[in-house]
């Protein structure tokens, strides 16, 4: 009989860790990050110690009480032997975002990874791009080992190579696709001391699992996105993210129609509340609306939506080219595309340019060995911006703001096309964002302040300008009874035909 735990990702937006369990043997769908909890003790300038290993994420419970992870992360101070050691065989990962995948690094080695090709290269160019550290470890270890004689402290070995994880895609992996995993930049310079030993990566139909898996791709704003049917004594789907209305849509209802056998069906909730009276927004409208301010708009536009919203970043590309204008990204965000290319073999930076940074490029070896080397010709720098703003569209973000002081544009546009402020620090960031924008005499579409009471002012969101990530309450209530799971579940959902990720209770009795 098949068991499902929840050990994160209910009544909450993100952190997934499901475990199902058959005959001894189990998978966990997804093992994310909960901002969430992280949230209550961490902050910007306030971090998980990585020389302590995982003692500080056990010890605030950020990580489920289990004996399944890495032992060189485990300082002379923390037992796990007195938590349970699952049989995990494999993580069956839904897509890239951090809160699906961010902490796979904690896990032991030898559990793999099963992934779309998509979200396999988006997690290492990210951890290409991004600081060392315990959680971005999602492609490739840097093994720690004491740093002092009590074994409090770990230090990475600088004298061992980082070892690739075992990944198993849900394609055939193309040519380019192991090649990219096989090298990490900058390891052959002269003075590097580490390279990156690849392990395995293969289709996942060649592995020994305790279920029968199939996997289908999901429409989501990113790519790669990947809803599971697993058959053994019970047929489970699970969904990860998912969307009905983006450019993909067809994807879902693809799948939606091959898990109408599913007993039980573990679906996403991010947006389950009521929706009446929403407008409803797709990814073409947002791309009409944010034409239409383009168009009207004179100087510089800065476009600001999520990372790795490639679909969006699609959108922009249409839209520099109906307005005459270039389209300018970060050099973070070509090595992004081009590690996506390395799937497909698409080259998705030819019509682009790339942001010219002042900073030291040899500290960037991903960039002056990868992005220059594809596009040496399409760097533009600030002065030239300066002195042709109503050239470019800027992909820009809150965090690129610094640039703009190199820039110095006078005037112009800025589109906010990501989702609304939902925490306390996010409305400060949106606040701080205000007073750039307002340094420089830029208007803002899509978010503003708005003068309240006395000297306040208060934050507001125009949703014309993004197609939220996630299937409205109406969709997944569709979804649901197109599926039509049978009223019997494991574990504490026994009462309940659906196990719904987040906020469950805009459900009660699915």
């Amino acid at each position: 009989m098949v068991s499902l735990t929840v050990y994160d990702g209910a009544n909450g937006i993100g952190g997934n860790k499901i475990y199902l369990e058959e005959n001894g043997q189990g998978v966990f769908l997804d093992f994310g990050k909960n901002f969430g909890k992280y949230g209550l003790f961490y902050e910007e300038f306030l971090k998980n110690r990585d020389t302590r290993g995982i003692h500080d994420l056990m010890y605030l419970d950020l990580l489920p009480q289990l004996n399944i992870y890495r032992p060189d992360l485990i300082p002379s101070d923390l037992s796990l032997t007195q938590f349970p050691a699952l049989n995990v065989t494999v993580v069956l990962l839904s897509h890239a975002h951090m809160d699906h995948c961010g902490n796979l690094g904690v896990l032991r080695k030898d559990i793999p990874i099963v992934a779309s090709p998509e979200s396999i290269v988006i997690m290492k160019g990210m951890q290409d791009t991004g600081t060392t550290s315990i959680e971005s470890d999602t492609t490739y270890l840097s093994m720690r080992q004491p740093g002092d004689d009590l074994g409090l402290y770990l230090e990475s070995i600088a004298s061992m190579n980082y070892l690739g994880k075992d990944l198993y895609c849900t394609e055939m992996p193309s040519e380019g696709l192991l090649s990219f995993l096989s090298t990490r930049p900058g390891q052959d310079a002269p003075k590097a001391r580490k390279k990156l030993e690849p392990s395995s990566c293969a289709h996942y139909t060649e592995m020994d699992l305790p279920f029968e898996v199939s996997a289908h791709p999901v429409d989501h704003s990113i790519l790669g996105a990947t809803a599971y049917i697993l058959r053994g004594d019970t047929t489970i789907a699970y969904t990860g993210d998912f969307r009905l209305h983006g450019k993909n849509g067809e994807s879902t209802r693809k799948f939606v129609n091959q898990a109408k056998d599913a007993s039980i069906l573990i679906i996403e909730g991010t947006r389950a509340g009521p929706s009446l009276g929403e407008e409803k927004v797709t990814e073409q409208s947002v791309c009409n609306v944010c034409q239409e301010s383009v168009e009207t708009s004179s100087g510089l536009v800065i476009a600001d939506f999520s990372a790795r919203n490639f679909e969006r970043l699609e959108t922009f590309q249409e839209i520099a080219q109906k307005t005459n204008r270039d389209l300018v990204v970060t050099a973070k965000d070509a090595y992004m595309l081009h590690s996506v290319g390395c799937v497909d073999g698409v080259c998705r930076t030819e019509s682009l340019k790339i942001y010219k940074e002042i900073t030291n490029k040899t500290r960037r070896k991903w960039e002056s060995e990868v992005v220059q080397k594809f596009c040496d010709g399409q760097y533009v720098d600030h002065t030239t911006i300066r002195s042709n703003p109503d050239n470019y569209i800027l992909c820009f973000s809150f965090f690129d703001m610094k640039h703009l002081l190199d820039i110095k544009p006078e005037g112009g546009t800025y589109i906010y096309s990501a989702c609304e402020a939902f925490t306390e620090e996010m409305e400060i960031d949106f606040r701080r964002l205000w007073q750039w924008l307002r340094r420089f005499n830029i208007s803002s579409c899509g978010f503003s302040m708005e003068k309240g009471e006395g000297a306040d002012y208060n934050l507001c969101f125009d949703g014309r300008y993004h197609a939220s990530g996630h299937a409205s309450g109406e969709d997944i209530t569709w979804i649901i009874e197109q599926i039509d799971p049978e009223d019997n579940i494991a574990n504490s959902y026994r009462s309940s035909r659906v196990v719904c990720q987040e906020f469950r209770e805009c459900y009660p009795g699915r």
